[in-house]
Parts: C-alpha cells; sequence; structure tokens
C-alpha cells in the first residue's frame, strides 16, 4: 500500500515541477500607459517581437492610456504576480506621479517588480528662428533681460520636458512660463507658429523641423550627441554641465512575481537590446538601447525619485 501513494507523490512533484519549469506556457501581456504610435509604443512594439522569440511565446501589447499612466500602472500592480501581465514603465510616470497626483493606489517599488530597463531617451532644447538667440547660454541671458516674457511649450503638464525646464529654471534663477498641450506634435506646431517660442521635445520630434530650418536647436540634454541631430551641441558642450533630460522606459512586473519569471523576462529583453536589428530601429525611433538588470534598474528609480521628487515639489506641480 505504501508503494502506490509514494508513487502517487513523487508523480505529484514532478509534475508540479514540471509546471514550474513550463514558464511561460501562455502568451504575456505587456501593458503600455500611452496610445498606440508613441515613443513608449514604438519601444515596446520593436522590443517584444525578439523578446517572443527568446521566450518561445507570443506576446501581446495591450495599450491602457489615461490619468498620466496610472490606469497602465494601477492595472498591473494589481494584477496576478504571475510574469504574464507586464507594465512598460516611464520614466515621469513611475518616479513623478507620486507627488504629482494627491492619491494614487500603487507605489513605484513596493508594488512592482523591477525586470529591465529598455531604452533612455534624450531631449532637445529648440527655439523658433525669429527668437534672436543661437545658442543656450544667449537663450539664458534673454531670459534674464526680458523675465516672464519667454513662454517654453511641453507635450503636456507634469511631462519630462515640463519637470527638466523647471529644473533648468530653478539651476538659473530665470523666469519662463510653460504652455502645456496634449501631446509634443500640437506644443512643436505652436512654436513653428509663432505662438510661443520655444520647446523642449524628443528628437523625431523636432527632427525635420530642424532639417528644414524651421526650428533652430540650441541643445540635447544628454552626455552625448544623438545620432538622429549630430550637430547639435550637449548641454554640457553649451556651457551648462550637469543638466541632462533623459526619459527612460523599462519593464516592470507585479510585486511578488516569481524569479523564475522575471529572470526570464530580464534575459530575453537583454538578448533583445544587443541585437543589432534591435539597436537600429531604436535609434531611428530617436532613442537609444539602455540595459540594466533588476537590480540595478531598482537603484535608478530609487536615485531618480530622489533627484525628481524635490524638483516637482519645489515648483508646485500637480496632475489631478
Amino acid at each position: 500500500m505504501k508503494r502506490p501513494f509514494l508513487a502517487a507523490l513523487l508523480a505529484i512533484a514532478l509534475l508540479g515541477n514540471a509546471s514550474h519549469a513550463a514558464y511561460p506556457d501562455r502568451p504575456i501581456r505587456v501593458v503600455v500607459p500611452v496610445p498606440p504610435g508613441g515613443i513608449i509604443d514604438q519601444v515596446v512594439r520593436i522590443i517584444t517581437p525578439p523578446m517572443a522569440e527568446t521566450l518561445k511565446q507570443s506576446i501581446i501589447v495591450e495599450n491602457r492610456p489615461g490619468a498620466s499612466g496610472n490606469i497602465a500602472a494601477s492595472y498591473v500592480a494589481r494584477s496576478a504576480a504571475d510574469g504574464y501581465t507586464v507594465l512598460a514603465g516611464y520614466s515621469m510616470f513611475h518616479v513623478g506621479n507620486p507627488v504629482m497626483f494627491k492619491k494614487l493606489d500603487w507605489d513605484p517599488r513596493k508594488d512592482f517588480a523591477p525586470i529591465a530597463m529598455l531604452v533612455s531617451s534624450p531631449h532637445v532644447i529648440a527655439v523658433n528662428p525669429k527668437l534672436p538667440v543661437h545658442t543656450l547660454k544667449e537663450l539664458v541671458d534673454y531670459a534674464r533681460a526680458h523675465p516672464n516674457e519667454l513662454n517654453y511649450a511641453t507635450s503636456g503638464n507634469g511631462s519630462v520636458p515640463h519637470i527638466g525646464m523647471e529644473l533648468f529654471k530653478q539651476k538659473l534663477n530665470i523666469q519662463i512660463t510653460h504652455v502645456p498641450y496634449k501631446g509634443a506634435g500640437p506644443a512643436v506646431q505652436d512654436v513653428l507658429a509663432g505662438n510661443v517660442q520655444m520647446t523642449v521635445a524628443t528628437p523625431p520630434s523636432l527632427a525635420g523641423f530642424v532639417t528644414s530650418g524651421r526650428l533652430r536647436p540650441l541643445a540635447v540634454a544628454a552626455q552625448s550627441r544623438i545620432p538622429m541631430l549630430p550637430d547639435v551641441p550637449t548641454t554640457a558642450e553649451a556651457g551648462f554641465p550637469g543638466f541632462e533630460l533623459e526619459a527612460w522606459v523599462a519593464l516592470f512586473a507585479p510585486a511578488g512575481t516569481p524569479p523564475d519569471a522575471v529572470s526570464a523576462l530580464t534575459e530575453a529583453a537583454q538578448k533583445a537590446l544587443q541585437t543589432s536589428k534591435v539597436k537600429e530601429a531604436l535609434a531611428a525611433a530617436g532613442v537609444q538601447a539602455w540595459y540594466l538588470a533588476p537590480a540595478q534598474l531598482d537603484a535608478q528609480v530609487a536615485k531618480d525619485i530622489d533627484y525628481w521628487q524635490p524638483v516637482i515639489r519645489k515648483a508646485g506641480i500637480t496632475v489631478e
């Protein structure tokens, strides 16, 4: 009687191990906090096909836009922690929303398990050519000579360009008025029309207008020059070292997701980012591949929280 019982226990144990080792055994969803077509969505759609090949399982991209990323973040934070629902986290949503919103039902570190950093996206400071400035220093000098006369357009209240420019203003004690729009497209169009004098945006939003001479780029707020606009100096080269404004996109799972699932997703993301095809596609989209493992990503999130949240509080930025 004992042998059949032991055999049954062994079979159950083996079945459990087989099931445990089978991740992933069904499609994985990557939840994107913005509508289709934006840079976050583009990054995810470039990264996920090679990840799916590595994981030997399909990956479904699911757009859940709204509330500055809170709808997607809240949804993933409360999803089953099984490795089958993943958030494409955006830097300022992830580190800025906890102080910009009075009520938030998710925490950037407690409610998520970091998987991998995917990309960084620099921002460019550009002006309408009618503004009599040709360098970033001239812009600062002009702003000091004409307080509260300059306006800058961004993709929205609480966006990376908004918070970055508020930091720039704080550092240099200059007065420039923020004009928020619903997206980078409308913001850039109003600068082209001369209704607003300057903007801060990612390279893809500006490159065509820079090439045609309709916008004048002053600096890229990054550590190095970018392939899309190779002649534009960095902020350090322009005389303002230490001011960098780079957004990022990373993958997060709900807290408590099994380590083997996180590891499989991390390895798949790392492998995808190492391929020349993915690197080229990302560069064409105006972003740079930037892989960080889970512990490094967690440290980056903590660093960004400590860096940006005081800026947001000082500027009094809120989003409701």
